[in-house]
């Protein structure tokens, strides 16, 4: 059955700017809020970028408890023993997350089970989530993952050797805080990992199936690609190839931080009802295998998927090329689809990351696993602009070792 509606769903409020951040009184005043719980990790503390937001809180006379122990890929311990550290305050009115995407998909689960209980397995995949979650204020440090408007957090199922996302548009903050100078301090390899993370998104949704094409009944998350979700990932690509050397270069540049920002959110906003699709799939698998940053993966398989996709989405493939200025007149359009995955493989080795997957620790013998293991990962593979096979996605792999 051809599915021939499209629903696009956002965060509440987002809120942008250098400076940004002095907004936040007006919005806890909209919650009538009080008693905040604030979720970050040691990293923020370090920068000092923890005591700028409670110095604006204690201006304003709010209770802040904070929890600084999130860690990167939150595993289902960590997540317990915030919710558990959360529920001996007497009472919250907002939760805040600060930090990357690990510190706000924390912040996203504890403020679902805040609300509903039980333990994160209980909401594992999609939809599971039974309605609005406890009210939430996402302030991103990092220009990456997008979850400050996103439906998904990503949890480290450590018993398993998984991560699994927890999706559903309940998930979505209330209220999501953008401020560029808080990206400033940002090391070099954290701003190109998290940087390559959110082209992938922008990537992934422009180019992944059109949503009247996706192969599923019911009411989806990831509905493939569809007009808003075009011109948000659109202006994403553009955003983030034009500024990602620059922020990683000259980390002070705030209008190469900013436009990272924004091109981060506008990926967010895109992914988050397009949907990912390959690179983000083989990623899983291979996140259970090595240490690497999340972005660091997705960053390394992209231009291999992207030449796996670029007979089945050639227009697109194209119009990346031509922002990545790739279009000097003289190629044909197929060589120009080709083209897009080598300039990203290219913007790639400029920002220091690897292109190969022998070089992140893994080995010959794992590909096939990696292979087997992608394959059922269905709100991801389904999005793929060529349906996924295990001896496409083993080449592939071959490709990338």
């Amino acid at each position: 059955m051809a599915r021939n509606v499209w629903e696009y769903f956002s965060t509440q409020n987002i809120v942008f700017g250098n400076g940004a951040i002095n907004k936040l009184d007006s919005v806890l005043k909209r919650f009538n809020a009080k008693n905040i719980f604030l979720i970050t990790d040691q990293g923020i503390v370090n920068a000092g970028i923890l005591t700028k937001i409670t110095a604006l809180l204690e201006q304003h006379d709010y209770n802040v408890v904070i929890y600084d122990q999130a860690i990167p890929e939150p595993p289902v311990s960590s997540v317990l023993e915030a919710y558990e550290f959360a529920k001996k305050q007497i009472k919250t009115d907002v939760i805040i997350g600060l930090g990357g995407g690990s510190s706000i998909d924390l912040a996203k689960v504890v403020a679902l089970l805040m609300e509903y209980g039980g333990h994160p397995r209980d909401y594992f995949d999609e939809g599971k989530v039974p309605g609005p979650i406890a009210p939430l204020i996402a302030i991103p440090t990092t220009a990456g993952t997008g979850s400050e408007v996103t439906s998904v957090a990503v949890v480290n199922d450590t018993e398993n050797n998984l991560k699994v996302g927890i999706s559903d548009n309940y998930l979505r903050p209330s209220v999501a805080l953008l401020d560029p100078e808080l990206t400033v301090g940002l090391p070099p390899y954290v701003t190109a990992c998290s940087g390559i993370d959110a082209l992938c998104h922008a990537i992934e949704s422009y180019t992944a199936k059109g949503f009247t094409n996706i192969d599923a009944t019911g009411n989806l998350l990831f509905q493939g690609a569809f007009p808003i979700t075009d011109a948000l990932a659109e202006k994403a690509i553009e955003l983030i190839v034009n500024n990602l050397a620059l922020a990683v270069q000259q980390g002070s540049n705030l209008e190469a931080r900013g436009n990272m920002l924004l091109g981060s959110l506008l990926a967010g906003l895109a992914f988050s009802n397009a949907g990912n699709a390959l690179a983000h799939a083989i990623a899983y698998p291979i996140g259970g295998k090595v240490k690497s940053p999340h972005g660091e993966v997705t960053g390394l398989l992209m231009p291999y998927v992207m030449e796996y996709n670029a007979a089945t989405s050639k227009d697109k493939m194209v119009k990346i090329a031509q922002i990545l200025g790739l279009d000097n007149g003289s190629k044909t359009t197929t060589e120009l689809a080709y083209a897009a995955s080598q300039g990203v493989y290219q913007l790639i080795e400029e920002v220091g990351l690897p292109v190969k997957l022998s070089k992140i620790g893994i080995k010959e013998e794992d590909l096939e696993e990696i292979a087997e293991k992608t394959l059922p990962i269905q709100r991801l593979v389904r999005n793929n602009p060529r349906v996924p096979t295990k001896d496409g996605i083993l080449t592939l792999l071959k490709k990338a070792y």
